[in-house]
């Protein structure tokens, strides 16, 4: 699922003296098809070339591992093996995949890492296909190769599938990942106060120089909405947020839109009024994931999901006919008044 940008509000204030003094510093670059931004507060003369290194590299071994744009990564090579084939995996993918599997079980199948090729059916994934609305045939053939159901994790930590034909995408996923393990690099090297920021999705630790929360800016989940426009901002400190929506990404048929958010049990785009849910979680990649899968269950069923979970906050937003929006707050989302 395409991710929403999110807008980070941040603060720069200049120290002039002082060996204790602390700046706000940035480093950014590129991983997994997009973009990353990241906010430290640091001593004023402290170097952080050594970080940039630890942080890219590390970004890459994640790269390597879920990228099923890179033919030898580890879930291409799970996607073409046979069935019932026994593959030893890293860390990495087990940690993710664990992750997965629990949301998909929280979430009765609304979040499904198997529905690709659904998704590039109505042509809102990799292949380029047109996007226009598929048989109702040719949709129920591929449900028949879709289902988080037929991936196992053993014992040994080995991993397989009962169906060949099933392939694993854990794109909704590994970039909450990639943010929860750019985040632990930064507290191994000794910093405390810090925003990361991966396509979207971000984690916050401490706070900024100025001494306030982390805020953070949601984009207003209209068509046609300039990424720089905020709908609404909230504090985070020690949490992860991840958000998801369908508004940049759909196709118009017949006075119809169809949006890229498929629902795993139909196989059709859903519809439900659902433009945009933002998740706050301890870690990233649950918060990416459990995003996405509210996007597909819808406002009332979502919403009472996200009450019912331990540390977890969310807003849902929906979209009338007439084009105005309700928000949907769980019981402490950290909305900013």
């Amino acid at each position: 699922m395409k991710k929403i940008a999110i807008l980070l509000l941040l603060t720069w204030i200049i120290p002039v003296s002082g060996c204790n003094a602390k700046k706000e510093a940035t480093l950014s670059g590129r991983t997994m098809g997009t973009t990353y931004h990241i906010k430290v507060l640091i001593g004023y003369f402290d170097d952080l070339s050594g970080l940039e290194k630890k942080i890219d590299l590390r970004l890459d071994e994640i790269n390597r591992s879920m990228s099923v744009f890179q033919p030898d990564s580890e879930i291409s090579r799970f996607n073409a093996s046979g069935a019932y084939t026994l593959m030893p995996v890293s860390q990495d993918f087990l940690t993710v995949l664990k992750t997965a599997k629990t949301l998909h079980d929280q979430t009765q199948g609304a979040w499904d890492g198997t529905v690709s090729p659904l998704v590039d059916l109505w042509g809102f994934g990799k292949t380029g296909n047109t996007r226009q609305i598929p048989s109702t045939e040719t949709i129920h053939q591929l449900l028949q190769r879709t289902g988080f159901q037929h991936i196992q994790i053993h014992p040994d930590n080995s991993i397989s599938k009962s169906i060949a034909d099933i392939s694993l995408n854990l794109g909704s996923i590994a970039k909450g990942y990639g943010v929860d393990q750019v985040a632990m690099v930064i507290e191994k090297n000794g910093i405390q106060n810090y925003l990361v920021e991966i396509g979207g999705e971000v984690s916050a630790a401490g706070r900024r120089i100025d001494g306030e929360k982390w805020r953070i800016g949601i984009n207003k989940p209209e068509k046609g909405s300039p990424y720089t426009e905020v709908y609404k901002v909230v504090t985070l400190e020690n949490k992860a947020l991840a958000t998801s929506g369908d508004y940049r990404n759909f196709f118009e048929q017949d006075g119809k839109i169809y949006s890229h958010v498929i629902d795993p049990k139909t196989g059709f785009p859903v519809s439900n009024h659902v433009v945009s849910v933002t998740i706050i979680a301890d870690t990233c990649t649950y918060a990416d994931g459990l995003a996405t899968a509210v996007m597909v269950m819808g406002p009332q069923s979502g919403l009472a999901l996200i009450n019912r979970l331990p540390d977890v906050e969310g807003l849902i937003i929906t979209m009338a006919a007439d084009g105005s929006l309700t928000d949907h707050f769980s019981n402490g989302f950290p909305i900013e008044p």
